[in-house]
């Protein structure tokens, strides 16, 4: 059996005439026809019923037509990304993630997708939630690893990947240091250390204050690794991602899950992508990162 047989006879059924049919395909009428007929004798099936001049799907026929539609769909969908997997640009995947992530998880994924595809160029961002937004949306990233903030949209892929649980680091010599958990109203008498650019502060603050309630005042660092300074030094505490594997804290640091209530403060995080943009190469890495990540 050959895909043009089934081609030919989609047509048919889709125009409900040989005629129109052959006319598409650029070919005779008997031809098409003929064509028809040697698929028919290759089922040992009758998928159409001829009446003189008019002609009936058969049950048969329209089971064959329904799947032989769904599997040239997925032959076209085959060959346009083959296509595109061909394409100059596409040997390129840019990928943003959260300035105050710190997981081994991302690490892990970025090493296996290049051993796996040493084609692929990788370029790698790091910003707040709302610069990796505006990254994707604007088109200087493919995909991006970042917190669940807005609803969800359907102009995007939201890939979760896990939930995590609320932590913060705190100074060791911290008198908090010593509980195994700390609660949300207990942090509110310490400033509160966020990871991020000049621009983006009132951002960052507007979030972990009115949505996560974090903090009566706010310290800033360009970097985790200078936020982390300033906890050593007992400046305040700084909330984490808490993505997969986190590294140790050190002898200086204490990390400790964020209750309210009776319950641990919990955050969705997601790989997101534009829709219009999705390709083989931005859908194996963020399957790869949920693989490691679960």
């Amino acid at each position: 059996m050959l895909l043009r047989q089934m081609k030919y006879f989609i047509a048919v059924v889709e125009c409900n005439s040989f005629t129109e049919a052959a006319e598409q395909y650029y070919i005779s009428q008997s031809a098409i026809s003929q064509q028809i007929q040697s698929l028919e004798k290759e089922l040992g099936v009758e998928l159409i019923h001829r009446e003189k001049r008019r002609f009936t799907l058969t049950p048969t026929g329209r089971y064959f037509y329904s799947r032989s539609r769904a599997i040239l769909d997925q032959v076209e969908d085959l060959v346009r990304e083959t296509k595109r997997l061909g394409s100059d640009h596409e040997l390129q995947l840019r990928i943003g993630y959260l300035r105050c992530y710190s997981g081994l998880e991302l690490r892990q994924a970025i090493a296996r997708f290049s051993e796996t595809y040493p084609e692929v160029a990788i370029d790698i961002v790091n910003g707040t939630h709302e610069e990796l937004y505006d990254m994707l949306r604007f088109g200087s990233v493919d995909l991006v690893l970042s917190d669940q903030r807005r609803a969800f949209s359907d102009a995007y892929v939201n890939y979760e990947l896990v939930q995590g649980g609320c932590y913060v680091e705190i100074a060791a010599r911290n008198k908090l240091s010593a509980q195994s958990c700390v609660r949300l109203e207990e942090l509110r008498t310490m400033p509160c250390i966020l990871i991020s650019s000049r621009d983006q502060q009132d951002a960052e603050q507007d979030y972990y204050q009115n949505t996560l309630g974090f903090g009566g005042s706010y310290l800033f660092a360009d970097s985790l690794e200078e936020g982390r300074l300033l906890v050593v030094s007992n400046r305040g505490f700084l909330p984490v991602e808490s993505v997969g594997t986190l590294p140790p804290e050190g002898a200086s640091i204490r990390r400790l899950p964020v209750w309210q209530g009776d319950k641990q403060i919990m955050r969705r995080y997601c790989a997101f992508w534009r829709k219009d943009r999705t390709n083989y190469y931005i859908e194996e890495f963020a399957q790869l990162l949920h693989r490691l990540l679960a």
